[in-house]
């Protein structure tokens, strides 16, 4: 069974400046002649890796919430010029929707249980096209 991360997206005000961010970091590395692949790097290196790619997200912390997931793709542990061990999460460019989860400040990421992984948000039709604050309040009044 996959085996989540939770982490706060620190310096994000919406999911949508998440996936703006996401897509201009992929264009400037194509411009540069880099690979576009969305990596996130962090200093702490999981030790469950084989449990996390088994279909594994990181969940993304916006606002005091759970918002969005991108599923891991790969985890790259590496040392840095130090010595240091660190590793690269390697992430789908494609951001998930998901039920929101209030979630209280913390350093670093976490695991996260499926059985605790707030399920992914049923967004199709003109739903996609409500703004990000009306669909928070929507979701949070349980009508959609």
């Amino acid at each position: 069974m996959a085996l989540h991360l939770v982490k706060l997206c620190v310096g994000i005000e919406s999911a949508e400046q998440l996936q703006s961010y996401i897509e201009h970091r992929q264009i400037m590395a194509l411009a540069a002649g880099l690979s576009d692949e969305q990596v996130h790097t962090t200093r702490m290196v999981p030790t469950r890796i084989d449990e996390l790619l088994d279909g594994g997200s990181l969940y993304w912390v916006i606002k005091g919430a759970i918002q969005v997931r991108q599923k891991l793709i790969d985890v790259r542990v590496y040392q840095d010029e130090n010595g240091r061990k660190q590793c690269d999460l390697v992430l789908e460019p494609h951001l998930v929707h998901t039920q929101l989860r209030p979630r209280r400040p913390f350093q670093g990421w976490r695991y996260l249980k499926p059985e605790d992984a707030p399920d992914d948000l049923e967004v199709t039709g003109p739903v996609t096209d409500i703004p990000e604050a009306m669909r928070k309040e929507l979701q949070e009044l349980c009508l959609i």
